[in-house]
């Protein structure tokens, strides 16, 4: 199934140009309740100086548009930019598994070609709806981690890849990219060894002086060896890691990116508390904006390249979530995975869930899942153990992916 991607034959982690086939979109129809801000001004303008003293623009360029979509506790970003005449389309992620917010996004921009589609890796709330959209939009390439995941999520991911003979890629630190006026920086991973979320694929765009950094749920022991690589992380819009998380954000890494605008993308009073307080309050005391996609809804970034602007759906002030100090430990055995049931909001209720909802599950096909249903209720997840072919190493796996849980 894996098909190396075209460029990379052409030659060894150099600069490559990509043929661009999008179609142009219409501006997004966002609320009169709006947040700009523009670089123009002059203390912004003197702080920018100061950080792109060596950054030269040397040609007017059109806009590039970023869109940190609205998807609820999952990420999703979608950047269109101007290239050979057309609009080139990028996505970054698709949402959670159970939802359709990312397809219906794209058709309401007028996206019918999706030319560059990338997980950063496969857990559900990232990849959720990329075999969604392979299946709905021409997508001339999809680049993934080399990760695995044995979810049916990114299984009907691999089948949609395969079906659609879509060329396949899998980005590595030093990769270098130019597409017309856009620079794609690979930062990270270096290697992968089934590590889903401390792989992420993370990625700085360069438009013109202005620059962007993606980590998808990079931890902060990731974005140390980013640094210890020697790369330039410098960045004026930076997006949080792992959902505002505590695991992510290392306050070095911050200070090298030091970025004047920071988002994150989650959801509204989710379980996990994200944005985590420790979070919010490093971002907010270093003087950075800070917005959020459950407080703003869908955020767009409009640049060319010397000065940008933020629009957003909504108002909103961010402050640090009371439930927000929860441990790296609990988070990273609740959230490693999470294809969220909506009945629950951060799991899957082994006790309520629907035949199709348990098959997201960790070993559980169609006639476990109906097993289960016949042996409710449970009690705790050890006492799936209940169910034939479910053993202390299977129960291990399935406490591992995080996705079960017993509701209250």
């Amino acid at each position: 199934m894996h098909k190396r991607y075209l460029f990379a034959l052409m030659c060894f982690f150099t600069i490559f140009l990509i043929s661009g086939c999008g179609q142009p979109s219409t501006e997004s129809k966002l609320t009169d309740q709006v947040k700009q801000q523009e670089i123009g001004s002059n203390d912004s303008m003197e702080q920018k100086e100061t950080k792109d003293e060596e950054k030269v623009v040397t040609k007017e360029l059109s806009d590039l548009k970023v869109h940190y979509i609205d998807v609820g506790q999952a990420d999703s970003t979608l950047l269109q930019f101007p290239y050979q005449g057309e609009v080139f389309n990028i996505l970054i992620d698709a949402g959670n598994w159970n939802g359709n917010e990312v397809v219906n996004y794209l058709i309401a921009q007028k996206v019918n070609q999706v030319d560059i589609a990338i997980g950063t890796h496969p857990d559900a709330d990232h990849i959720g709806q990329l075999d969604k959209v392979l299946n709905t939009f021409s997508v001339g390439e999809v680049w993934l981690s080399g990760n695995t995941n044995p979810s049916q999520t990114f299984q009907r991911l691999l089948t949609a890849i395969d079906a659609k003979d879509v060329e396949y890629y899998e980005p590595r630190m030093g990769d270098t990219f130019e597409i017309g006026q856009l620079t794609i920086d690979v930062l990270y991973p270096k290697t992968i060894s089934e590590n889903d979320n401390d792989e992420s694929i993370s990625l700085k765009f360069t438009y013109g002086d202005v620059r962007f950094i993606f980590t998808g749920d990079a931890s902060t022991g990731d974005e140390l060896k980013m640094l210890q690589s020697g790369f330039d992380v410098q960045a004026d819009i930076l997006q949080l890691g792992h959902h505002g998380s505590s695991t992510s954000t290392h306050p070095n890494f911050l200070s090298k990116v030091n970025p004047t605008v920071a988002i994150y993308s989650a959801g509204l009073n989710n379980t996990y508390g994200h944005p985590h307080a420790e979070v919010v309050n490093l971002i907010q005391s270093r003087g950075i904006q800070l917005y959020g996609t459950d407080v703003h809804g869908t955020i767009i970034v409009t640049t060319d390249g010397k000065d940008y602007k933020i629009l957003t759906k909504k108002e909103g002030t961010i402050s640090p979530s009371s439930s927000g100090n929860t441990t790296n430990d609990e988070t990273n055995s609740r959230d490693s995975q999470n294809e969220t049931n909506p009945m629950i909001g951060s799991c899957i209720d082994v006790n309520t869930a629907t035949l199709a909802e348990l098959q997201e599950i960790i070993h559980f096909g169609a006639a476990r899942a109906q097993a289960l249903i016949d042996s409710r209720p449970f009690t705790s997840i050890d006492d799936l153990s209940r169910i034939s072919g479910i053993g202390p190493a299977r129960i291990k796996d399935i406490k591992k992916q995080g996705v079960a849980c017993i509701g209250g």
